[in-house]
């Protein structure tokens, strides 16, 4: 049997990948959906999926984005102010999502951190298997 090779990659090795993404893609809206459902009652895991599909690709756009020309600008302050717009611009993919207001897209946002994090720490403890925080420069 001879499936085509792209790079490294077979096409089973593709197939794979694609469906391991949307796996992941699942796994990272429940906490979302957690947090939406909680403050937007309401709230359709469709919605929860449109927001987690296009928040990081939002999220990462503004952030290099931003950082590229404000660091051009204002040096290494730039990357804050990148990470500051880039968490609106998060919040207002949650905002769009959800059809609802800044406030509540916030809340929605925050709660999601906190039960991400809470997922995460209760994973360390019962498969000893933890994500690691991001990077985050106080500088």
């Amino acid at each position: 049997m001879f499936l085509p090779v792209i790079g490294d990659f077979t096409l089973v090795n593709l197939l794979v990948f694609a469906v391991g993404l949307i796996i992941i893609w699942i796994i990272v809206s429940i906490p979302v959906y957690i947090a939406a459902k909680l403050v937007i009652p309401n709230a359709s895991f469709r919605d929860t999926m449109v927001a987690t599909i296009f928040g990081p690709i939002i999220y990462v756009i503004t952030l290099f984005g931003v950082d590229y020309f404000l660091g051009a600008v204002i040096g290494s302050q730039g990357y804050m102010w990148a990470l500051i717009l880039a968490f609106i611009g998060w919040v207002f993919v949650f905002k769009v999502s959800f059809r609802t207001g800044w406030l509540r897209a916030l809340v929605i946002a925050l709660v999601a951190i906190l039960v991400f994090a809470f997922v995460s720490f209760l994973f360390g403890i019962v498969l000893g298997v933890m994500v690691q925080p991001p990077f985050l420069p106080l500088f």
